[in-house]
């Protein structure tokens, strides 16, 4: 594994993860999601790395996560975040062709991809949207009946004042934050190491970040966006108990997307990547196999 540093245009430096198995004939870029990082992305890179055709794998922290440099408050949106995937590749895999896979946030910046860099979204021989949206996130309640809403309101709006509160480094010490995380983030019964992964990668994350990308995330509306992939292989992978993108997301992209082939994980929550490692990789590696052979993976029916 080799770790290196990306440049944005703007002097934001990006922490990059690339892996590279001999022989391989595809670049895999994995886009995490928010207040995340690379770690969340690290078993199912794994097991692409153990499979059939081992492509090579790219993984990165978003600006403000992970160890990327922090961001500039007005450079904390979905639109930048395209910007800084654009320049990944560019940098990483310049040439060949790409299976590109984004988690929650990770999959939004896919999206913006298609906007603002068609050229570049358009090189995608494949595309895995992992437990996101293409809009509508302003109007979720995390799966609250309305009293639960209320309080989930509540909780929002001191998450958009932290940074005017709060000079911390980190959110918090994972133990105080697990019970919370479990609860919003994960499905039922998740193992040990999918709940050490996301409460470590959460509770590491800079309030600033917390707080600086949340409207973004309510702004971000890009169904037309996703025509553009309408000739690329594309499936779409949700948790049936998912609070912060349901499967009504997943159901949306879906119909803005008809090519898109769809896939629930029963009883999984948020956090895929590490939850659902074994069926996320396989869905991965289909998605590489028929990038290698130049031939579409299986649609959905109709």
């Amino acid at each position: 594994m080799a770790q290196t540093g990306v440049d944005t245009d703007d002097g934001v430096r990006l922490s990059v993860l690339v892996e590279e198995p001999e022989r391989a004939a595809v670049t895999v870029v994995l886009a995490h999601g928010w207040t995340l990082d690379t770690r969340t992305w690290g078993p199912v890179a794994a097991g692409l790395l153990r499979g059939p055709r081992p492509p090579r794998v790219v993984r990165y922290d978003h600006r403000g996560h992970g160890r990327s440099d922090p961001a500039p408050p007005e450079t904390m949106t979905i639109d930048r975040l395209a910007d800084d995937l654009a320049h990944v590749i560019a940098a990483t895999a310049p040439d060949g062709p790409l299976v590109l896979a984004g988690h929650s946030m990770g999959g939004m910046a896919l999206m913006a991809l298609a906007e603002r860099h068609p050229a570049m979204a358009a090189r995608a021989a494949g595309l895995a949207f992992v437990a996101t949206a293409s809009g509508g996130l302003a109007r979720t309640a995390f799966g609250l009946p309305e009293r639960g809403a209320a309080v989930a309101r509540a909780v929002d709006r001191r998450l958009r004042e932290l940074p005017g509160r709060s000079r911390r480094g980190s959110m918090g010490p994972p133990w105080l934050l697990a019970p919370a995380l479990r609860w919003l983030l994960l499905g039922r019964h998740p193992d040990p190491l999918a709940r050490l992964l996301t409460v470590r990668a959460v509770a590491a994350c800079r309030p600033q970040t917390v707080a600086g990308f949340r409207a973004t995330l309510d702004e971000h509306e890009r169904d037309t966006a996703l025509a553009a992939f309408a000739g690329t292989p594309t499936v779409v992978l949700a948790g049936d108990r998912d609070r912060l993108t349901p499967l009504a997301a997943a159901r949306r992209i879906t119909e803005a997307l008809p090519s898109a082939r769809l896939t629930v994980f029963p009883g999984a929550g948020h956090m895929l990547p590490v939850e659902r490692v074994p069926g996320v990789v396989a869905e991965l590696d289909e998605l590489v196999r028929g990038a290698v052979e130049g031939a579409p993976a299986r649609q959905s029916p109709g």
